[in-house]
């Protein structure tokens, strides 16, 4: 084998072998080394308990935790010279058995690195490579299977899913991770038994869409959730998508038609000191869902149109109620949600530019989401049409440029009327309460409408608005 381990790996196996214990590098850091690919978080398997080789652990790291402790688990940090940071996390051989009902196993300990292995999800993940000697161990051919770009379990796939049904999600993570195909007999036994994730709890359904988003290319593990039908149980609003095409072609297919977007929105992502750094799952998750609205809009119109009216602003409420079912947090529900609602704020302005009024209200209205949504709108052009296709593209420029040369004259991250509340109030000689919040709201779209006035202006405005008032 043709690669260059860790020290850490080889420093850790040697005190564990003093010790008496054995200690294999375990899962994805054997396969990344396979693959030539860099890793900081080391998983190894020993033969010793979590008691006898937490001395070593807490000796050898700069910082130790056990949460992990009632699985066997135990997890150190070591700091290198360069500044990077090496994490390792070391588990006792496991036997597990599983609850049918039940996802969590009961945790027994094994006594053999290939029993260990055995329980692995993926046989590209079944491989071991033992410290300090580096015997590499591939009892289920993972390297083979690595070699082809395939994903199969080490045991019958039925019995792997029916143990631990996250790892049908993982499989489809792994294609756009790794963009590695499952095995046909693999994906017969996803396909049959989706119904099992209905036991994993929402969180751990959650963590694992949020790595295939964040992988290099999501597009192909999306596809496969939907193909696999997994995705008909974890979210069924992405399948829904898939609007048949009649034969007049009077619309397009919606799921294509996001995949497309989300491909466009994550190479519109920016480098880390950029506005919108790669890879940001609230751009990524709206590009994906910003359409979740048409299945329930869709309407067909004489003439042989279809409509979908109002779908942004049923989309961002079927938004808001799956990612909150999905355990989201609550910041993430509701700037996925506004990107959805706001993902049509922006046409029409190709055949009629706004007034300044209106592109103050484009900017406040969409607050800190003004670059994901820009980039989410760019992303939903996707005419074939060139001629429209520059058009758009040219507007999109155009009203950008106009935001940039009014910020240089306003701030608008902090637009207020140019009144406060204690104004109003002395202005109009009234007290707290829901006239002066009137008022406010009065005042805030002036300040919107004709940019920043002075006092006596504001003055006669609130004034005349509050005599239309009595």
């Amino acid at each position: 084998m043709d690669f260059e381990v860790w020290p850490e790996a080889i420093e850790l196996g040697r005190l564990f072998a003093a010790q008496g214990y054995e200690l294999s590098l375990v899962g994805g850091p054997v396969r990344d080394l396979l693959l030539h690919r860099p890793s900081h978080d080391l998983d190894f398997c020993t033969s010793a308990r979590p008691e006898e080789f937490e001395p070593i652990m807490r000796a050898w790291g700069q910082g130790f935790w056990d949460m992990g402790r009632k699985f066997g688990t135990l997890g150190a940090l070591r700091r290198r010279p360069d500044g990077t940071e090496v994490k390792v996390e070391i588990t006792t051989y496991r036997s597990d058995t599983y609850d049918p009902d039940s996802r969590k196993p009961d945790v027994n300990y094994g006594s053999s690195l290939e029993g260990d292995l055995s329980r692995r999800d993926f046989t590209v993940n079944a491989m071991a490579l033992r410290v300090p000697e580096l015997e590499f161990v591939d009892p289920y051919s993972g390297a083979a299977d690595l070699a082809k770009g395939v994903l199969r379990t080490p045991v019958d796939p039925r019995q792997s899913f029916a143990d631990d049904p996250l790892r049908m999600m993982r499989a489809v993570r792994f294609v756009a991770q790794l963009g590695f195909s499952i095995t046909p007999d693999t994906a017969t036994a996803i396909t049959e038994m989706t119904e099992r994730l209905s036991i994993v709890s929402a969180e751990r359904v959650r963590d694992e869409l949020v790595k295939l988003l964040l992988t290099d290319h999501p597009r192909e593990g999306i596809e496969a959730l939907v193909e696999s039908g997994i995705a008909d149980v974890v979210f069924p609003e992405i399948p829904a998508l898939q609007l048949e095409i009649d034969e007049h072609h009077r619309h397009k297919d919606v799921f294509e038609h996001s995949l497309i977007v989300l491909d466009r929105a994550i190479s519109l992502e920016t480098g880390p000191d950029g506005a919108v750094p790669a890879p940001d799952l609230t751009l990524r998750l709206a590009a994906l869902i910003h359409d979740i609205g048409k299945p329930k809009t869709r309407k067909f119109e004489a003439g042989g149109k279809v409509s979908f009216h109002h779908h942004d602003i049923v989309g961002a409420k079927i938004a808001r109620k799956r990612l909150k079912a999905l355990r989201f947090d609550h910041k993430l529900i509701a700037d996925v949600s506004d990107l959805v609602a706001l993902h049509l704020r922006f046409h029409g302005y190709v055949d009629e530019p706004w007034t300044d009024a209106a592109v103050r209200r484009y900017v406040k209205d969409s607050g800190h989401l003004y670059e994901r949504l820009n980039r989410l709108t760019r992303a939903d052009a996707t005419t074939q049409n060139k001629h429209k296709a520059m058009l758009f593209s040219g507007a999109m420029d155009e009203m950008e440029k106009r935001v940039e040369d009014l910020r240089q004259k306003e701030d608008f991250e902090a637009i207020r009327p140019d009144l406060n509340g204690s104004q109003i109030m002395e202005i109009l000689g009234i007290p707290a309460g829901p006239e002066v919040g009137r008022a406010y709201k009065h005042m805030l779209e002036y300040r919107l409408d004709n940019g920043p006035v002075d006092e006596d202006s504001a003055r006669n405005e609130l004034v005349q608005w509050w005599s239309r008032q009595q």
